[in-house]
């Protein structure tokens, strides 16, 4: 009974679940606390912000969620990013190819043949993803300091279309005198959402994610081939992590072949936040979506909250905290007494 009920959201995904609801309702309320302590929050140009410095984490994260659908944790995708991202804009810069497709190719493929080497690695040796992530997120990253080096990119230095491309805007908007708009890295980020959900509820391929992620043996035994699905969800995390360094680099003007690492825990925690069950076969994608823009809030209003920035860590931790606790403890009751109903 509790395995049908949950697929029902999976599959259909026409309702907010309840866990999105909570969530739904956690995010518009901080964001009206917020607004009530300082008024300026609510402004084109906070709406601008988040969504172009949200859109790196929020594509990470539907990688991240497909991964641990499936059951895994990858802990390597910080380094998979640097090493595809920082690797292309150097050979653009040195063979002076100065083409935005080029760049975003060349990062796709080296992201995507690191996640086949992870792929491999865990299907073969048989250990825990986050172990064999761990060890491979040393090595990517070994790796490019050996062979490509981490001398940063500076912005004179850097090709004329990633320049470009970091001031693409979909839409724009004059906000205090100065240009401003809505980022095309946020359609981008809807476009990565709108194919990861049909993939994952409307393909054989995403079904046998969620099959894998309840029982693998199960799966194998039904038909389904575990290496050919980790075949795609590793690589494909090994895409977004590149498009997400490129977007990144885009966006800072600045290629620093250190920005990116350390962030694994805290897009993990956004997806786990939205809903994904850490031992996988459960998790919608609107929760995630949901969890990184709450993660998002917490790192942007610190300033409108008048909080110091030496308070960060645990002002965010605190409420990244209280809010798993509101979730789950919500879900946790709710599916008691689903459970008492079925008795």
């Amino acid at each position: 009974m509790t395995r049908q009920a949950d697929k029902v959201p999976l599959l259909r995904a026409k309702k907010f679940n309840s866990m999105e609801k909570t969530l739904l309702v956690i995010v518009v309320a901080y964001a009206i606390i917020v607004s009530v302590i300082n008024p300026n929050f609510l402004s084109l140009g906070t709406l601008a912000d988040l969504t172009r410095n949200g859109t790196g984490m929020a594509i990470l994260a539907a990688g991240v969620y497909v991964i641990m659908i499936a059951g895994g944790i990858d802990v390597s995708f910080p380094a998979v990013a640097i090493m595809s991202g920082y690797t292309s804009v150097v050979v653009a810069v040195r063979t002076g190819i100065d083409s935005m497709l080029f760049i975003v190719v060349v990062a796709a493929l080296i992201g995507a043949l690191l996640g086949t080497v992870n792929a491999l690695l865990i299907h073969w040796l048989g250990l825990p993803t986050f172990i064999v992530t761990l060890g491979t997120s040393s090595i990517f990253y070994g790796l490019m300091t050996t062979l490509v080096g981490t001398k940063p990119v500076t912005i004179s230095q850097m090709p004329k279309s990633m320049l470009s491309f970091g001031r693409w805007n979909v839409i724009s908007f004059i906000v205090k005198g100065q240009e401003n708009g809505i980022a095309g890295f946020f359609l981008i980020a809807v476009i990565v959402y709108a194919a990861v959900w049909f993939v994952m509820n409307h393909t054989t391929l995403g079904h046998g994610v969620y099959a894998i992620g309840n029982s693998e043996e199960s799966a194998r035994r039904a038909g389904l081939s575990p290496l050919h699905i980790k075949l795609f969800i590793y690589p494909l995390m090994g895409v977004l992590a590149a498009l997400m360094a490129i977007i990144s680099f885009s966006n800072l003007k600045f290629v620093d072949p250190t920005s990116i690492m350390g962030t694994e825990l805290t897009v993990i925690a956004a997806v786990v936040i939205g809903g994904t069950r850490i031992t996988g076969g459960y998790g919608t994608l609107l929760g995630t979506f949901l969890g990184v823009a709450l993660v998002q809030l917490l790192n942007n209003t610190l300033v409108f909250m008048g909080i110091q920035s030496s308070w960060n860590n645990l002002f965010i931790g605190a409420v990244m905290v209280a809010a798993v606790v509101v979730i789950y403890y919500g879900e946790k009751r709710r599916n008691r007494r689903n459970m008492s109903f079925l008795v």
